[in-house]
């Protein structure tokens, strides 16, 4: 069935938003015989994009269907990616995803990751499933992304947008994440602040996420190429973007 997008294939679109959605998008779009124009107020090394942990796991997307959904086709996509991490800073590895239980995936995701299993009490401390996930680097694949939506003939342009009919182009698509509070606006889109702490390697092969269901509070430590990722926070409506040095202490 052809959509609108089908229709107006020859037309031009502006992604309004750098960070790795906005990229994702326009490449998805270009790649399709799109004109697209990628309008960021900031690079993508300047976006909270490249702060990102980088797991693929939905995490606190609704509607949850949906999410799942997406979620499995973005990780036909990963797997792909990962046959060369060198590029595009994906790989597959195993970690423990902490306070889950197969249950939880037997309806959505299970017979999409071989290879799960419970943890032992000797491996995890409380109801924990071993899985093998897709953790990107975002330092290497926002610039890998930029990459390849300049070889689909797309273009970023810096531009800070105050009013989406700025965009003269018959499709715009909003990318902003939080700017689109003030950008649509929708005062319904509040933040989530997450913080994590960069520290070296002491030679950790494996990821870990757990979550505390009565207080919400994360605890998770990633492996990066040259690095270690431990976190984390889930800050509702926190708003600066600044470290917390209070938080990086605990």
């Amino acid at each position: 069935m052809e959509t609108e997008l089908d229709d107006e294939r020859d037309g031009e679109v502006v992604v309004v938003g750098g960070g790795v959605i906005g990229l994702t998008t326009a490449v998805v779009l270009a790649e399709r015989g799109r004109r697209v124009r990628l309008w960021t107020r900031e690079p993508a090394e300047r976006t909270t994009s490249v702060v990102a942990g980088g797991l693929w796991w939905p995490y606190r997307i609704e509607p949850v269907a949906l999410a799942q959904a997406w979620a499995l086709r973005s990780l036909d996509v990963y797997e792909e990616l990962a046959a060369r991490p060198g590029q595009t800073g994906v790989r597959m590895l195993e970690g423990v995803l902490g306070e889950t239980g197969l249950d939880e995936v037997d309806g959505w995701a299970a017979a999409r990751l071989p290879g799960l299993r419970a943890a032992s009490a000797a491996e995890y401390a409380g109801t924990g499933l071993w899985a093998r996930l897709p953790l990107i680097d975002m330092s290497t694949h926002l610039p890998w992304l930029r990459e390849r939506l300049l070889a689909a003939g797309g273009t970023v342009e810096d531009r800070a947008v105050t009013d989406l009919a700025e965009a003269d182009a018959p499709v715009v698509v909003n990318c902003t994440g939080l700017g689109a509070r003030e950008l649509v606006p929708d005062p319904a889109v509040r933040p989530v602040r997450g913080q994590l702490v960069v520290v070296e390697n002491p030679g950790i092969h494996n990821w870990l996420v757990s979550a505390d269901a009565d207080s919400g509070e994360t605890t998770y430590f990633l492996p990066q190429p040259g690095r270690l990722l431990l976190g984390g926070t889930a800050e509702e409506d926190a708003w600066s973007t600044e470290p917390d040095p209070a938080v990086a202490a605990a």
